[in-house]
């Protein structure tokens, strides 16, 4: 690639940074040009994103615009950023929610805006060298670094219990990064004493180990439980809920849109590559978790009476799905997991939208405060209908594609497992639809609703974009599946043949082809030859 297409991530990482040095001069009287300044900002790393969306190239399995340099060389430690088509998209979604959340903040944020604006544009940055990172220590910076502008931004911003929610969401986020921090260190010197070389380069290590089972499975419990946290994976869901609804709507946005994801994106580009046979062998709890999830949280939403809660245990429910999908360990439902996690991005980013929007109208999210509203305000409801729809994942919408993918490999994995899964796209229809009937249905029967104005332009242009991508993934998805398919195969088929390579000590004497010399295991030291020997049976 040419120089500039190489410097591309370092553009789309540093953009937002170079916003927030530039922000801390300016004085925090200018409100007005500070929220135009952080929307341009925005609006050019889009630009800047989709310019790599163009000039990716879908043929391609490995990591492109590649940038590695040197960082701390006695301890392999390289700044190395790249992108495949399963980060691909993740970075898009990031990059494309950022200038309509700021757009949203105009009338809801107005004490201390300057603060607020450069937290948000740390985030940003955050969450993208998550996505970008091909550095285990990068990773892990970048991992831990969003805890503090996302805890600044519900601690300060958010609702009348703000703190508690703060404070939940940093503990649970930070314990589960210290037991990957050990994970990574275990990683780390484990490569050494197979390679004699100190590198925490993520393609590298994942390459070079393979691990014995026993060992994959205590590492996936450190790395796993730190995803699980972050999804959240039920029982860990706990910190979400309250995070969701303390949070003011950017917050919320950002939550359910992006940061989510980085705990599903961490099993897709860890846990299963470098533990494939600690993933197939849990499968059985995970997806007994998922499916808990899915169902918990669609039975949960149902009986929520503030919108925004309900709104915020769907994504228990949503995000049941992704994990099924990633854990079938097929090409189908890995790629319905990632375009799913994007799908969710929008259309539950979007609902946090419109009920910010609602709220900043009635300052309540009470179900029974409302009903009729579809009257009074029909272009909302005709915007909030939309999103529904797509969330509920109707034929059509950007939410079918991603359950129907998921779906069909589940089924392929384990059919039972695939029949409790489809229960929650009923129940998904049940809470949304009775939900939005309660609301926008009915007598307006509320006196202060019947003051209530319709969604002005700027509402209009933040929603206008999401119902068209909806559309769009709903009815051509293959923009964007196209981008993801050939990293999708390799995964597969490389986790494959790992699962293929890893043997126990007491199985060599069996009907093997392929026999691991040499494999000896002290209590300080793990050494890995790579001689592989053809042993043929003969025949009796």
């Amino acid at each position: 690639m040419d120089s500039q297409s190489s410097n591309l991530l370092s553009w789309i990482l540093f953009i937002p940074i170079i916003g927030t040095i530039i922000l801390a001069f300016i004085r925090r009287e200018n409100e007005k040009f500070i929220r135009i300044f952080t929307l341009l900002v925005l609006l050019v790393d889009f630009i800047a994103s989709v310019i790599m969306f163009n000039k990716f190239n879908s043929l391609l399995f490995t990591m492109q615009f590649v940038v590695k340099k040197e960082w701390i060389k006695s301890l392999g430690i390289n700044y190395h950023l790249g992108v495949d088509g399963i980060s691909l998209l993740l970075v898009m979604l990031t990059t494309f929610l950022g200038p309509l959340i700021i757009l949203s903040t105009w009338n809801a944020i107005k004490k201390q805006v300057k603060k607020f604006m450069i937290l948000y544009l740390m985030l940003q940055a955050g969450i993208l060298g998550v996505f970008l990172a091909m550095d285990f220590v990068l990773f892990y910076i970048f991992w831990e670094a969003m805890l503090v502008p996302m805890y600044f931004l519900i601690g300060i911003w958010g609702g009348p219990k703000r703190i508690y929610a703060a404070v939940k969401f940093f503990l649970f986020t930070m314990f589960g990064g210290v037991l990957m921090l050990i994970g990574i260190l275990v990683l780390y010197f484990l490569h050494f004493k197979l390679t004699g070389i100190y590198t925490f380069d993520i393609n590298i290590i994942t390459k070079d180990l393979n691990l014995p089972v026993n060992l994959q499975m205590w590492l996936f419990l450190a790395f796993g439980l730190a995803f699980a946290i972050k999804v959240p994976i039920f029982p860990f869901h706990t910190w979400l809920p309250d995070a969701h609804v303390e949070a003011p709507t950017a917050g919320s946005v950002i939550l359910a849109g992006v940061l989510l994801k980085m705990g599903t994106y961490g099993f897709l580009r860890f846990c299963l590559p470098l533990f494939p046979n600690a993933s197939e062998t849990l499968f059985p709890i995970v997806a007994v978790l998922a499916l808990i999830g899915i169902l918990y949280g669609a039975m949960v939403s149902m009986v929520q009476p503030d919108i925004k809660k309900l709104v915020a245990y769907s994504s228990v429910s949503h995000l049941g799905f992704v994990m099924l999908g990633i854990f079938s360990f097929n090409i189908q439902g890995i790629q319905g997991s990632i375009i799913q996690m994007i799908n969710h991005g929008i259309s539950t980013g979007a609902l946090f939208l419109l009920v910010g929007i609602l709220y900043e109208r009635t300052h309540t999210r009470m179900i029974k405060d409302f009903g009729g509203l579809a009257s009074q305000i029909p272009i909302f409801s005709a915007f909030f209908m939309i999103v529904v729809l797509s969330s509920l994942g109707l034929p059509g919408t950007n939410g079918f594609i991603g359950e129907f993918l998921i779906l069909i490999g589940a089924f392929m994995k384990n059919k039972v497992f695939a029949i409790f899964a489809a229960l929650g796209v009923i129940l998904a229809a049940v809470y949304l639809l009775w939900m939005y009937q309660r609301v926008f249905f009915g007598k307006l029967t509320n006196e202060k609703n019947k003051l209530l104005k319709d969604m002005n332009l700027r509402e209009i242009v933040i929603l206008a974009p999401i119902v068209i991508l909806i559309l769009w993934i709903g009815v051509y998805p293959d923009t964007f599946l196209s981008k993801t398919e050939k990293s999708v195969e390799y995964m597969v088929e490389n986790i494959r043949n790992k699962k293929e390579d890893v043997f126990f000590t007491n199985d060599i004497n069996k009907n093997n082809t392929k026999m691991i010399n040499d494999l000896q295991f002290t209590n300080d030291e793990l050494i890995i030859k790579k001689n592989h020997s053809i042993a043929t049976q003969q025949s009796p």
